[in-house]
């Protein structure tokens, strides 16, 4: 491990398939971080991921990337399946780690995790990448800043022709995404209380490819979540009504992902009559924020050498991952009900960061 807090922190990348080439790539170019190691069973693709003249090791044996001392962290691209042996087994090596979503296969695994890194003070923290674009970070400070007054609804649509996953849902793959990003951004104290889950698996998959969550947060709103594999249509929209305001989030509009609208329903009270109510309509302007363009990873890993460093909470840590997955084990067990609310399991971190 490194001993002085002006060297880099030393990571290795484990997996080398779908999603572990982007993390590779980003490693390399954040500032704070040198790549030591890619990991992969199939020691032929990871070689061709880093390329002829790359100075990264290769190494097909997890205990001896683990073993070495200028491993610092982790990053962990493997299946989920994966996740609780290969991050146990880092964090009780000693090493701080990222893990892309979901955090395990289960509740109780994740516990374990969030537990064993809590113990260690090792920094766990989940690889919710929409959480660290531009669009969501602005959106977060809009919705805490109480800018767009109070939150009276939110609804979130995720739907393309996406691959048909072998062993998850429609529910499992998808709608992480959206939910962490409903965590990143509901003002502290906020959480998912009850969740009721509908899919329907039109082309006899076995497995849910269309789905609709509806979410009753503890303060009484709801929030609605529709995923969905078999849409010829792309579309990665997101509307949260305010009081005062409503943002609607277009990912794919390129020159306007964001826009901020002065429009809305109001309830006045009738001077004459206080038990009727007259509705006012507002329709003042729309705004388009100026944002950047930056990749979501790079802004990850570098919260994710950030926080090592400043031995606190990533704003993506091992909490907020439980409770996506409290979220998901309650709409399965919703979806297997019929579709009925479930209660779904209370994560409360400690009131300290102790990453």
């Amino acid at each position: 491990m490194r001993d002085e807090m002006d060297q880099p922190i030393g990571i290795a990348v484990i997996g080398a398939g779908y999603w572990g080439p982007n993390l590779v790539r980003n490693a390399q170019a954040t500032p704070g971080l040198s790549l030591r190691y890619l990991c992969d069973l199939d020691v032929e693709r990871a070689r061709r991921v880093l390329g002829d003249y790359s100075t990264v090791r290769v190494s097909g044996s997890l205990d001896d990337v683990l073993a070495d001392p200028a491993v610092d962290a982790v990053a962990i691209a493997t299946p989920a399946a994966t996740h609780l042996p290969v991050a146990l087994a880092a964090l009780r090596a000693g090493k701080h780690v990222l893990v892309e979503k979901p955090l395990a296969a289960n509740y109780a695994d994740g516990l374990e995790l969030v537990r064993e890194a809590e113990a260690r003070g090792l920094t766990l923290m989940l690889d919710h990448t929409f959480v660290y674009t531009p669009t969501v970070q602005h959106l977060r400070h809009l919705v805490r800043g109480g800018e767009i007054g109070t939150v009276q609804y939110l609804d979130s649509v995720r739907v393309n022709l996406g691959l048909v996953q072998p062993d998850v849902d429609v529910f499992w793959d998808l709608a992480p995404h959206d939910l962490s990003i409903f965590d990143a951004i509901l003002p502290d104290g906020v959480r998912v209380a009850r969740v009721a889950a509908h899919g329907s698996d039109p082309i006899g998959a076995g497995r849910a490819c269309v789905g609709h969550l509806t979410l009753e947060l503890s303060d009484g709103v709801l929030a609605h979540v529709h995923v969905n594999w078999l849409s010829p249509t792309k579309i990665r929209t997101m509307i949260v009504g305010g009081s005062r305001r409503t943002v609607v989030w277009d990912d794919l509009n390129a020159v306007q992902r964001l826009s901020v609208h002065d429009r809305g329903a109001d309830r006045i009270e009738d001077d004459e009559d206080r038990h009727q109510a007259i509705i006012s309509y507002r329709r003042g302007d729309t705004v388009a924020p100026a944002l950047p363009e930056k990749e979501a990873l790079r802004g990850m890993m570098a919260e994710f050498a950030a926080a090592i460093t400043e031995k606190r909470a990533p704003l993506t840590d091992g909490w907020s991952g439980l409770r996506v997955l409290a979220t998901l084990e309650a709409a399965s067990a919703s979806l297997a009900a019929g579709g009925e609310f479930v209660t779904v399991a209370r994560v409360d971190a400690p009131a300290l960061a102790t990453a």
